[in-house]
């Protein structure tokens, strides 16, 4: 990951933690449930996950109680507009953002001594079965400080009440209590510690939840899309709820999503984008083995490019060019099926979010549509970033550079 981080690819927005701010993380911890961090300092994301408490901890959904109980956690105000790097749910980052736009002042003035644990709650106490993420409506997202500041805030008002209550101000016990309550939590008495619950309400939506689930239930007709083989079989037992039930591998998803105009594929009009350029090398170096020039030199250099092309086997040499073949063939007759020529997954990589689709949506589905079919590296990096980061560690390194030069001036 050294060449990512170099060109600041990896986690580069994680914001650090140490001294205090690592105890007030404690606290938090322990707080929402969960067992204390042993690490003296470490980095946070926009909702508080850890890529090091992940791994001390080795869960990386260590925030979780279940897959129906997430949470966060915030310590510091810079985490307003941060990335949400390994969001369970497609809309967690618009909830920090709605977090941050309501209560941005509050936080900024609570976190100076303290710190906000969040629940994000969908009145689902636990996952039973796959098609119990069909209960997703309303989330609350409700605060709760560390060390029950609020209490403490009513317990120093109470003192001062009565220590100006008839001759008490001499009293002093009173001035003792008044002053530990101070030196411990700080002057309360003007400090609006009130943070009142939020909603958000979800439409379509990705969830980390049964090894992955899509749900769109925007559209003509609710459909669910599995990642999980064995949670996709167990959800079609089920006929009490009138849905379409596909797993991501399926062939018959893709024609459904074009159906309900989810998703659209031109291909006349991708040949001449940057995302087919890209897709169509990413092809061409899946079938490069010993090469004599660096990967990057061969994708970047079209005299390079058609010479291995030309080495490789025709079979291969016909999948990497096979849009534009199919093309030239229909040209001359319509009676080419793309089907005979195309090759699916490559095919299914050229599809797009539908032009009618909101920007939520397109991102959605620009998502599942990477998940589908993984090969345009940008659009991998930005829709999924741990599958690109595995990915990556099994790509050579000149591919590498290449991929980061994609990333880095978004060609």
């Amino acid at each position: 990951m050294q060449k990512l981080k170099k060109a600041h690819l990896y986690r580069s927005e994680l914001i650090p933690v140490s001294g205090k701010l690592v105890e007030r993380y404690n606290k938090c911890l322990k707080t929402l449930g969960f067992k204390e961090t042993k690490l003296k300092s470490f980095s946070i994301d926009g909702i508080g996950w850890s890529p090091e408490v992940a791994d001390e901890k080795e869960n990386v959904h260590y925030l979780n109680h279940g897959d129906a109980n997430p949470h966060g956690i915030i310590i510091s105000p810079l985490q307003k507009g941060k990335p949400v790097y390994l969001p369970f749910h497609s809309f967690d980052k618009e909830m920090m953002q709605h977090v941050f736009r309501t209560h941005g002042p509050k936080i900024n003035d609570i976190t100076r001594d303290s710190a906000i644990c969040i629940d994000f709650d969908q009145d689902i106490d636990v996952f039973y079965e796959p098609l119990d993420v069909l209960k997703y409506k309303n989330v609350s997202i409700t605060f709760r400080l560390i060390d029950n500041l609020e209490d403490k805030q009513k317990e120093q008002l109470k003192l001062i009440d009565k220590f100006r209550t008839e001759n008490n101000f001499i009293d002093e016990r009173i001035h003792q209590q008044l002053l530990d309550s101070a030196t411990t939590y700080g002057d309360l008495r003007d400090r609006d510690l009130s943070l009142h619950p939020l909603h958000y309400s979800t439409g379509s939506f990705f969830t980390r939840a049964f090894g992955g689930v899509y749900l769109l239930r925007d559209f003509i007709k609710p459909i669910i899309i599995f990642e999980n083989l064995d949670h996709y079989k167990e959800a079609i037992k089920d006929t009490v709820y009138d849905i379409l039930i596909y797993h991501i591998s399926q062939p018959e998803l893709v024609e459904k999503l074009k159906s309900h105009l989810i998703i659209d594929c031109d291909l006349e009009q991708v040949v001449d984008t940057p995302n087919y350029n890209r897709i169509k090398k990413f092809e061409l170096y899946q079938f490069l083995k010993e090469t004599e020039h660096p990967i990057k030199d061969i994708l970047d250099n079209k005299v390079l490019f058609k010479s291995y092309l030309n080495k490789i086997d025709i079979k291969a040499r016909k999948q990497v060019m096979s849009v534009e073949l199919y093309l030239e063939k229909l040209e001359r007759s319509n009676a080419y099926k793309i089907e005979d020529i195309v090759d699916q997954q490559l095919y299914f990589a050229l599809h797009q979010p539908h032009s009618s689709l909101s920007a939520e949506h397109r991102d959605l589905i620009h998502k599942l549509l990477i998940n589908i079919a993984p090969k345009d590296v940008l659009f991998l990096y930005w829709y999924d970033k741990e599958q690109f980061y595995k990915s990556y560690d099994t790509w050579d390194d000149s591919f590498k550079d290449w991929v980061i030069e994609r990333i880095r001036n978004n060609i």
